[in-house]
C-alpha cells in the first residue's frame, strides 16, 4: 500500500542479478540488501528505479530512437499495422483510441503481446490469439524489439526473484506452474499532443495517459531522456514526478503478478500465514483480467 512518499528510490540491482541463479543466493549480503530495498520500495511507493540491470544503454537508446522513427511516419503508413480485435488487439493505435476511465488518451502506440497459438488456452485465450504486427519500416524493427523483449523478460524474472524473497518466500515462488511461462506485454507509446489527433478526438483532454494501474505485476518503463512526464500518486493524493535517470528503468508493481496466461492468481501461502491465515484478496485468472482490461481500454 502506498504511503506519503516524496521521492522514488533508486535500487542498484546488480548484486541480486549476479547471484540470481545461485541456490545459496539468500545467504549473500549483497542480495539481502537489495531484497530489503525492494521490500521497502514496494510497500511504500510501489515504484522504484532499477539501476545496474545489465541491458546495454546503447540498446535502450536504440529502442527509443527506432520507436520515434516509426511514430514520425505518415499516418497512412502507421495504419498498415492497425490494431483490431481480429488481430488479437495487437498493432498500432491512433491517438484517442486508448481509453482510460472513459476518457481518450492523447497518445498513439504499438501494442505487442506474447504470441498465443490458436486453441492454446481454449476460450480463455481466443481474444488474444494471433501474431504481433511489426512495421516494415524502420528496418530491423522486429529484430531489435524481439531481442529487447527477451532481455527485459530476463530482467523482470530476476527482479521477481528478489520480490519473492522480500515476501518471505523462496526465490522461485513466482516460477514453476504459476509463472514459469510468464505472459508479457509491451507498449511502445508516442505522445504527439492533441493538435495532431487526425480529427479522431477533441482537444478537451491534454493528458497523454490518464491515471491508472497496470494490469500485470512488474512494469519496466524506458523513458525519453530530458523529459519529465511520468508521475506517481502517493497516499496523500500528491503527484510525485519520476524524471528519467540514465541507466535505469522505472519499475512499478501493478494489479497482479505476470503469471502464465491461464494461471489462477491467489494469495501466496507465505502471505496467508503472515496474515494469520486470512486470505485478504479474491482469486482471479490472469487471462480473464487481461482480456477485460484490453477490451474496455480500446475503441474503434
Amino acid at each position: 500500500m502506498a504511503t506519503d512518499f516524496k521521492s522514488i528510490p533508486v535500487i542498484y540491482v546488480a548484486p541480486l542479478f549476479a547471484k540470481c541463479n545461485d541456490p545459496k543466493m539468500v545467504q549473500d549480503p549483497g542480495v539481502r540488501e537489495v531484497v530489503k530495498q525492494l521490500d521497502q520500495a514496494c510497500r511504500e511507493a510501489g515504484f522504484f528505479y532499477a539501476k545496474g540491470h545489465g541491458i546495454p544503454e546503447t540498446m535502450v537508446k536504440e529502442v527509443r530512437n527506432i520507436t520515434h522513427k516509426f511514430f514520425d511516419l505518415p499516418y497512412e503508413e502507421k495504419l498498415k499495422i492497425k490494431m483490431t480485435p481480429a488481430a488479437g488487439y495487437r498493432g498500432y493505435q491512433r491517438i484517442g483510441e486508448n481509453i482510460t476511465k472513459g476518457v481518450p488518451d492523447m497518445h498513439e502506440a504499438i501494442d505487442c503481446y506474447k504470441e498465443l497459438k490458436q486453441g492454446m488456452y481454449g476460450a480463455l485465450g481466443k481474444p488474444m490469439e494471433g501474431c504481433n504486427q511489426w512495421p516494415h519500416y524502420p528496418p530491423n524493427f522486429k529484430e531489435l524489439m524481439e531481442k529487447y523483449i527477451s532481455l527485459c523478460t530476463e530482467v523482470s524474472r530476476k527482479i521477481m526473484r528478489g520480490i519473492a524473497l522480500a515476501l518471505g518466500g523462496s526465490p522461485d515462488e513466482f516460477e514453476g506452474e504459476r509463472g514459469g511461462d510468464a505472459f508479457w506485454v509491451m507498449r511502445l507509446i508516442g505522445y504527439p499532443g492533441a493538435s495532431t489527433a487526425n480529427g479522431k478526438c477533441t482537444s478537451e483532454n491534454d493528458i497523454g495517459c490518464g491515471a491508472h494501474t497496470d494490469n500485470g505485476l512488474l512494469t519496466l518503463v524506458n523513458q525519453d531522456e530530458n523529459i519529465t512526464a511520468l508521475q506517481v500518486r502517493n497516499q496523500a493524493g500528491e503527484w510525485i514526478s519520476a524524471p528519467p535517470i540514465p541507466g535505469t528503468f522505472v519499475c512499478n508493481i501493478g494489479d497482479m503478478l505476470k503469471p502464465n496466461y491461464d494461471a489462477a492468481v491467489e494469495p501466496l501461502e507465505v502471505c496467508v500465514r503472515k496474515s494469520s491465515g486470512i486470505r485478504k484478496f479474491e482469486n482471479a485468472v490472469y487471462g480473464e483480467h487481461l482480456v477485460s482490461k484490453v477490451q474496455t481500454n480500446f475503441v474503434t
